[in-house]
């Protein structure tokens, strides 16, 4: 049977909320990369993973954890406050 070549990756069509914390890292990023739309839902500041080393150039900092681009890779981000 021939695969239909309009048809995208396993999980594309499917959105994702990923409201996990280091724990569940690895698993959106699994979802995603299998094709679903995950969107990481982290709380106003960032999430606690984001500070996680080791560092770009050594550097501590939100955007520098090598943890939390490795295992956030194929994901969307939103900052929510529900207050």
């Amino acid at each position: 049977m021939a695969a239909d070549s309009k048809a995208g990756p396993g999980l594309s069509g499917y959105r994702v909320l990923d409201l996990t914390d280091e724990k569940g890292f690895l698993c959106g990023k699994i979802l995603g990369d299998l094709g679903a739309d995950v969107i990481k839902v982290e709380p106003p500041g960032g999430e606690p993973g984001r500070w996680t080393p080791p560092y770009v150039n050594d550097v501590p900092g939100a955007e520098n954890s090598l943890v939390w681009w490795a295992y956030n890779t194929s994901k969307r981000s939103v900052t929510l406050d529900i207050a």
